[in-house]
């Protein structure tokens, strides 16, 4: 299993993302987090993540799970022609019910733990792997996952990793929120890393590191 979850994008180890890789050459762009925000910033926001892995000499196209909903079998080929699925930040929740309707829940960590591909995944995309997004309503409203997705949402994470994250501990953006996430998680006893936008959880066979 290689996994690359970060706080922001590279982060300050886009080397260390790079050497996951390997030779591989083909990247699959998800940011359905960002499913409940307008139509012209959800596409910016997919260019944004496609231009600087394009820069690494790598073949970007999007993944869109909306197109998945009750295909999990096509959607499972389609990861089958990718070296990297890269899930960009937004909204967890909005992320982990999009995840759940089309079965990328099951079909992600299945293939993950066959090594098919590089899971790298930032803020939401990164939390999204964790045990638990518990905490992470002070930051994203969960009032924006029945009206984008049509289900409620989920507070279980896929679990591949066994610490919550908590993104963004460097940015000023961040405020308090970020020890309201830490206090409840430290109520409910959930063990997690706190992630400055320099840092990643690296996850590469049985290695696993925060850097």
């Amino acid at each position: 299993m290689r996994l690359f979850l970060s706080s922001y994008r590279f982060g300050a180890h886009r080397d260390r993302f790079l050497e996951l890789v390997g030779n591989g050459r083909r990247a699959l762009v998800v940011a359905n987090a960002c499913d409940s925000w307008p139509a012209s910033a959800r596409a910016s926001a997919v260019t944004s993540d496609v231009v600087p892995l394009q820069k690494l000499g790598l073949q970007v196209d999007e993944l869109d799970l909306r197109q998945f909903v009750g295909a999990t079998t096509a959607l499972r080929e389609r990861l089958e022609t990718t070296d990297v699925l890269w899930v960009r930040g937004g909204n967890t929740f909005v992320l982990r019910a999009q995840f759940a309707r089309c079965g990328a829940d099951v079909v992600v960590p299945e293939m993950l733990n066959n090594d098919s591909f590089v899971y790298a995944g930032y803020s939401a995309g990164a939390c999204v792997m964790t045990p638990s997004l518990h905490g992470l309503q002070v930051e994203d409203p969960v009032d924006e996952v029945l009206p984008t997705c049509g289900i409620e949402p989920i507070w279980t994470g896929l679990g591949l990793v066994d610490h919550a994250i908590v993104p963004h501990w460097d940015s000023p953006e961040l405020g308090q929120s970020g020890a309201k996430v830490i206090a409840e998680l430290c109520r409910l006893g959930i063990p997690y890393w706190t992630l400055r936008d320099d840092q990643a959880v690296v996850v590469d066979g049985s290695s696993q590191e925060v850097r």
